[in-house]
C-alpha cells in the first residue's frame, strides 16, 4: 500500500486548504468509503471556486 502524504502544505487559500485537508482521512477509511471522501473534497473545492468567482465579480 502506498503511504499518503501529509497535507501540511498550504495553498494560501483557506477554503482550498480545508477541502484538501479532507484527503488526510483516506488512509483511515475503507476503500469503499473513498468515493464519499472524494465527493466531499470536490464539493469543498467547488465552494472555494464559487467564492473566488464572487470575489472577482465584486472587484469589477
Amino acid at each position: 500500500m502506498t503511504d499518503l502524504p501529509e497535507f501540511p502544505e498550504r495553498t494560501g487559500d483557506e477554503l482550498v486548504d480545508a477541502a484538501l485537508g479532507g484527503l488526510a482521512v483516506l488512509g483511515d477509511v475503507p476503500v469503499a468509503a473513498h468515493v464519499a471522501v472524494f465527493e466531499e473534497v470536490l464539493a469543498g473545492l467547488e465552494r472555494a471556486l464559487a467564492a473566488a468567482d464572487e470575489t472577482a465579480d465584486r472587484s469589477r
